[in-house]
């Protein structure tokens, strides 16, 4: 019974989890939004969108990369979906273009979208009907692909969390050597300026 309520309980927890990212806003005519998101690598995307119309006007999306390579596109939406695979760990961007056409003083429309990525985005009623998975197996298996993707992520945040320590000890080393070098030209500095005052002060004879 304890492991049925565990089981249970992890469902819900990796459910919460799998929340995809819902936006929704108003786009003002002739603007543009953009949004980010930082993927590893073989990430699968989806994306649902739905935008209100409005005469003599449109919004086109676009999906890039770092490198401004392409992923996806369509001009003119209204309502629809969009899928590309991240090959690379990268920064990806979707950027939605409102444009007011033949000189239209344009009007505000009300643009919602949902991206889903990884496990959230698989089609796992797809995957028990091509292996002939039962319920409970593909909850299970579900649960096994969200478990991975949580370790996934864990070795993520350590990875970065190295990444940061190892700047920070390197800064750390660079600005103590900067510090200590800044010392020495400054003792070097007074030292001359001393010796330089008393020859002066020698040469007129001020003191002996």
């Amino acid at each position: 019974m304890n492991s049925i309520v565990q089981l249970t309980l992890l469902m819900i927890y990796l459910s919460l989890l799998s929340i995809g990212s819902c936006i929704r806003w108003h786009m003002q005519p002739n603007s543009r939004k953009c949004l980010r998101e930082e993927l590893r690598e073989n990430i699968l995307v989806k994306g649902v969108y739905e935008v209100s119309q409005v005469d003599n006007q449109q919004v086109d999306y676009v999906v890039k990369d770092s490198k401004n390579h392409i992923l996806s596109q369509k001009e003119d939406i209204s309502s629809g979906k969009f899928t590309f695979s991240v090959e690379n760990y990268d920064i990806f961007e979707i950027c939605f273009i409102s444009k007011a056409l033949n000189n239209h003083q344009g009007a505000v429309q009300e643009v919602f979208v949902d991206i889903k990525t990884g496990v959230e985005a698989k089609n796992y009623e797809g995957v028990a009907e091509a292996f002939k998975l039962k319920p409970l197996e593909m909850d299970l298996k579900r649960l096994e692909d969200f478990s991975e993707a949580i370790v996934l992520e864990f070795k993520d945040m350590k990875m970065r969390a190295d990444e940061m320590r190892n700047t920070n000890e390197s800064t750390n080393t660079r600005v103590f050597y900067f510090s200590l070098f800044s010392m020495i030209c400054l003792i070097v500095l007074a030292t001359w300026q001393v010796w330089y005052l008393r020859s002066y002060f020698k040469a007129k004879k001020l003191i002996e």
